[in-house]
């Protein structure tokens, strides 16, 4: 007999999702997450202020670079929050050459999902044909039609404030919430963008926070957002969607969650003759101690790297390089989102406009290029997170004492920025593996990644970098800086926070992991609905995605289970 129903690995956004919809469909789960659990009154800091907090809230460089190396180049880094990342000094990993991907990774229960930037949107039916369309990767064995339904399911549950702009590659929902409000920075470049660019379009972005409670977030307990843009400390409203706000408190109300943190899953153990896991090998994170539980099915969650490792850990006879790994794809086909064009400029006017609250979310230019037909030399595209705001006249400049506090009473120029966010294709070499010496302070491989920026890549960020100075341009912007030429060296790829793609799905078990259900091929009752199971990025944000193929693929599951399945 099985200790459980079902052993979801992880329990941030997608593992939290499985939890949810397996428990409320009545099987008895067990979350293992291998970070210490969370206490909102100890772990979150979003009631103080900069002043309150030690060295106003900046973590001292040389702590920074001796255990945060990696954590610490978040823009959401701080003392007061530090506790919420790994330390880096404790779970290194390396990369290859031309490599500069940044593993930010969570330390607490909910993991990821307490630290994300909350943009919440649907890639469109255009991204689920793009592998087949242009021949890159593999097929994606479902369409947009197939996930619409799951992407209604979750954005109701979750609560998110945005419009439903009617763009064809940006699909809206039936359930947002009011949006928030663009600036008039964002207001000028939206109306002059019209006039100049009719194909291209400037919204407000679509973000997973209450801006305003229903009564089913209310019976969660969670609170309206108070537009306080401080979520990286955690928010003690509960206003931001996280498994510790929303899906592990719905999935813990149903009696039939069992959450174990401090357990790292070491190994999954595959019996071959039923040709099932049969359980999960854990290491207690703080003793050591050794465990295994049993389960009927086993969803993995652990995140796009973390996920691989743990099937390439899992060597038998039956598959001796990594469990589920007969068609040699585990750990390859490695994506991300490509960055590093970064162009600002300055508006004119409008000095008798500020900003009232602080917004949680920003603006958002959706893709335009190779859409809906391919007209560049180069394959699929990008969209533009964009920022404004006002600065003080002295923010950044020279001073102490009463002077300097004078000359920043003065608000500022308005200035903006449009950061490009371009598609990864996937590619058989950008893969995760292990190291064959190397361990952990867990006795554990750690990972080696390796994603070179490729040639498509680099002509996606020309590309972005030129259309951007010119948008701002044709818009009448002053002071435009293009920033830096997009590098070749790998220095722009995998800095997003958005792995995907080492455990892809797809048609032929011969060239992908997972079936359209996000079960393996290889295995019926193992799940993997974490970011490794796409297998194209699309330029979109894509933890939505994540949660729609979770709560769809434990569903699937929770029917095989009722059938006598597994």
């Amino acid at each position: 007999m099985s200790d459980f129903d079902a052993i979801v690995v992880g329990s941030g956004i997608s593992g939290g999702w499985v939890a949810k919809e397996l428990c409320e469909r009545g099987l008895k789960v067990c979350v293992l997450e291998r970070s210490r659990e969370l206490n909102p009154s100890e772990d979150y800091s979003d009631h103080l202020d900069p002043w309150e907090m030690k060295h106003f809230d900046r973590v001292k460089p040389n702590q920074a670079k001796a255990d945060y190396a990696v954590q610490s180049t978040s823009y959401a880094f701080k003392e007061s929050n530090k506790h919420l990342y790994i330390k880096d000094s404790e779970q290194p990993y390396e990369v290859g050459e031309n490599t500069n991907f940044k593993w930010r990774r969570g330390n607490r229960v909910g993991g990821r999902s307490l630290l994300w930037g909350r943009a919440s949107f649907r890639l469109a039916p255009h991204d689920f044909e793009a592998n087949k369309r242009d021949g890159h990767g593999v097929d994606w064995p479902v369409r947009y039609a197939d996930i619409a339904p799951w992407y209604d399911h979750v954005e109701k549950f979750v609560g998110i404030s945005g419009n439903d702009d009617g763009l064809p590659q940006l699909p809206g929902g039936k359930h947002f919430l009011p949006p928030f409000d663009l600036t008039c920075a964002e207001l000028a470049l939206k109306k002059e963008m019209a006039k100049t660019f009719p194909n291209r379009d400037l919204i407000i972005a679509r973000v997973a926070n209450l801006k305003r409670l229903t009564e089913e977030q209310r019976a969660l307990g969670r609170g309206q957002c108070q537009a306080r843009n401080k979520c990286f400390h955690g928010c003690s409203y509960g206003a931001y969607f996280s498994s510790n706000s929303a899906t592990l408190p719905a999935a813990e109300r149903t009696g039939n969650l069992t959450l174990l943190p401090n357990n790292i899953v070491s190994k999954l153990n595959y019996d071959s003759a039923a040709n099932r896991v049969t359980s999960v090998d854990v290491i207690n994170s703080e003793t050591k101690a050794q465990a295994r539980f049993t389960a009927k099915m086993v969803f993995l969650n652990a995140s796009t790297v973390s996920s691989a490792m743990l099937l390439l850990n899992s060597k038998s006879e039956s598959f001796p390089t990594g469990l589920a790994n007969r068609s040699d794809q585990v750990g390859r086909n490695f994506m991300d989102h490509v960055g590093g064009v970064w162009v600002e400029a300055r508006l004119p006017g409008f000095k008798d406009k500020y900003v009232y609250g602080r917004r949680p979310t920003n603006a958002y230019i959706p893709r335009f290029r190779n859409f809906p037909d391919q007209t560049e030399n180069y394959v699929r595209g990008f969209a533009y997170q964009v920022y404004s705001g006002r600065s003080g006249a002295g923010a950044w400049g020279a001073g102490i004492g009463k002077a300097l506090k004078t000359r920043n009473q003065t608000p500022g120029d308005w200035r903006i920025v449009l950061d490009a966010f371009g598609e990864i294709l996937p590619h058989p070499d950008n893969r995760v593996t292990l190291h064959n010496s190397k361990m952990d302070k867990w006795g554990q491989p750690i990972a080696v990644v390796e994603a070179p920026m490729r040639g498509n890549e680099v002509s996606l960020m020309k590309a972005a970098q030129r259309d951007a100075v010119d948008i701002l341009t044709q818009a009448g912007f002053a002071d435009i800086n293009p920033g830096k030429t997009p590098a070749e060296d790998g220095s722009n790829l995998g800095r997003r926070t958005h792995e995907m793609g080492t455990i892809r799905m797809g048609r032929d078990p011969k060239s992908s992991v997972l079936n359209g259900w996000n079960q393996a091929h290889d295995i019926p009752n193992l799940f993997v609905t974490d970011g490794a199971f796409m297998s194209s990025s699309a330029v979109q944000n894509p933890s939505l995605t994540y949660m729609a193929f979770s709560a769809r693929a434990a569903n699937y599951a929770a029917d095989l289970f009722e059938q006598g399945v597994l």
